[in-house]
């Protein structure tokens, strides 16, 4: 079963009266990419995060969030009281020397930078901190990872559909190879002899063999058909894999892109080429949504 890299999960937990609400959301990435949001009091644990989500999600972009929600009597901040005092007497001192009266507002001195700091929480706390937030962010891994096992398998079900396509076309296209050979040596044959019957020439054998021979070898697509057939079966093995099979996906899907090129190339019949083009379309389309696989 393949995972999509895209999902969301959502969390909450509490401790000593302070809710912790855990936000995932992961799109598709080439590789591993960990966006991480964390209040500062709680900033301590963003490596502890980040090996979590590492253990669990090995591609795409993960952007967590932490909020918090105090509902406890203690705060979630401390006031720099000495640095309050300090600035609130530099400010009387300077109005009293410019002459200027007037009352100084509470809320823009806490505004000032330094005077109010996140409550850092001790060891103890720290530790049941650690232990919450990591808990709650696991359920909220776990639900993203549902929604990337869900949305993976809408995946697999279209890339199925595309693949079965193929290999209908595939089949016509084989069915087609024999037929064209037989049609050239009948076309070639009838150019030659309404250009011989002018000077009374007839056609050799041995000679109309040996064109045939030649076009046959330059327009033979057999090894190209069996290349494909096989990246097809492979495509489809590694879909039913218990692996991280985004990026072996999108090789074999590269390689049946080159097979199909190689065919067109080669290929000079009309109802093939056609084939060829329904091809190209659907492996296309399997690049695109590989690109969403883990």
């Amino acid at each position: 079963m393949i995972n999509s890299m895209t999902g969301y999960g959502q969390a909450q937990g509490e401790v000593n009266g302070v809710s912790y609400l855990v936000e995932i959301k992961t799109v598709n990435h080439r590789y591993f990419k960990a966006i991480i949001r964390l209040p500062e009091p709680v900033a301590f644990i963003e490596e502890d995060i980040d090996k979590l989500l590492r253990n669990n999600m090995s591609r795409g972009t993960i952007n967590y969030v932490l909020r918090l929600k105090n509902s406890s009597v203690n705060a979630l901040f401390d006031i720099d009281e000495a640095a309050l005092k300090t600035v609130a007497e530099k400010l009387n001192r300077a109005g009293s020397l410019a002459g200027i009266k007037g009352s100084i507002d509470i809320g823009n001195l806490l505004s000032l930078p330094g005077i109010i700091q996140p409550a850092l929480p001790d060891k103890k706390a720290s530790e049941q901190i650690r232990e919450k937030v990591l808990e709650v962010s696991q359920k909220a891994i776990d639900k993203v990872k549902q929604m990337r096992a869900a949305e993976g398998g809408f995946l697999e079900a279209d890339l199925k559909k595309h693949c079965a396509a193929i290999e209908e076309d595939l089949g016509q296209i084989c069915a087609r190879g024999d037929i064209v050979l037989q049609e050239y040596a009948a076309k070639l044959k009838q150019r030659v002899d309404s250009l011989l019957a002018e000077v009374k020439l007839k056609l050799d054998e041995e000679t109309l063999a040996r064109e045939v021979a030649i076009f046959a070898d330059r327009s033979d697509i057999s090894e190209e058909v069996a290349r494909l057939d096989s990246h097809l079966q492979q495509f489809s093995q590694a879909c039913q894999a218990n692996e991280l099979a985004g990026r072996r996906l999108d090789f074999i899907s590269q390689e049946m892109l080159r097979e199909a090129n190689t065919i067109a190339s080669k290929a000079s019949n009309t109802d093939i080429i056609r084939c060829v083009v329904d091809i190209k379309c659907r492996v296309d389309r399997i690049k695109e949504q590989v690109q969403n696989i883990e």
